[in-house]
């Protein structure tokens, strides 16, 4: 029983882990986007470049659905254009919008295409020369999803601009082209990632419950900067 209780333990403490490893991973990635967005705006375009090659060597080798295929090749040409402005994105462009919607939709698709594999009927399984399909398995899977239909928007949302929420002048700025489309800086100031907003925000709100209940977890309070 106490061997139970452990388990449970481990898996909340992993789980608490888990989760701080992923927020801390997201900030500094969020800071390496701030500070150098030129390579990561090649970075990302040549990416796109590459998991659209990827596409055609899966159609081509593997036998990926040609339609299906297709269709995520276009989406991959609209995530193409949010880097044109590249750390900033309107959230309300029709780019955006339709690259939020072309995500879940193509994962849906994907996701539809491995959980339903289509088999052959049982006249055609009972001749001599029948070769059953191949199923993917699980690593193939999670490899494909994680490179093909994720790594791209992953990098979009952590380059996302929070200058709406931050800067209320950065809206104005970027509708005039006062921005640095290379350095993706403000000319009247810097904006910052919406993952490290988030993150950020999510941060101080655990020190505040941590300092109500008279623990103090930032190590900068009440530092004089």
């Amino acid at each position: 029983m106490f061997l139970s209780l452990l388990s449970y333990a481990g898996i909340v403490l992993g789980f608490v882990l888990l989760t701080l490893s992923i927020a801390s991973g997201l900030f500094y990635i969020s800071e390496l986007v701030e500070e150098q967005s030129a390579p990561t705006k090649k970075f990302l375009t040549r990416s796109i470049y590459t998991i659209i090659g990827i596409y055609v060597l899966l159609w081509l080798f593997d036998g990926f659905p040609f339609w299906l295929t297709l269709f995520s090749i276009v989406t991959y040409v609209i995530y193409l254009q949010n880097l044109k402005h590249f750390p900033l994105i309107q959230l309300k462009s029709p780019v955006f919008i339709a690259s939020c919607i072309l995500v879940v939709v193509n994962h849906y698709l994907w996701f539809q295409h491995f959980s339903n594999p289509k088999i052959p009927a049982p006249q055609y399984r009972l001749d001599p020369n029948y070769k059953a399909p191949r199923i993917a398995s699980f690593s193939e899977v999670a490899s494909f999803f994680g490179i093909c239909i994720w790594f791209i928007p992953f990098g979009l949302f952590v380059s996302l601009s929070a200058s709406d929420n931050i800067l209320p002048t950065a809206s104005a700025n970027f509708n005039s082209g006062n921005f640095d489309d290379i350095s993706g800086k403000s000319k009247r100031g810097k904006t910052q990632g919406l993952a490290k907003v988030v993150v950020g925000t999510v941060r101080d709100w655990i020190y505040s419950v941590a300092r109500a209940f008279g623990y103090e977890l930032d190590p900068d309070h009440g530092r004089i900067v």
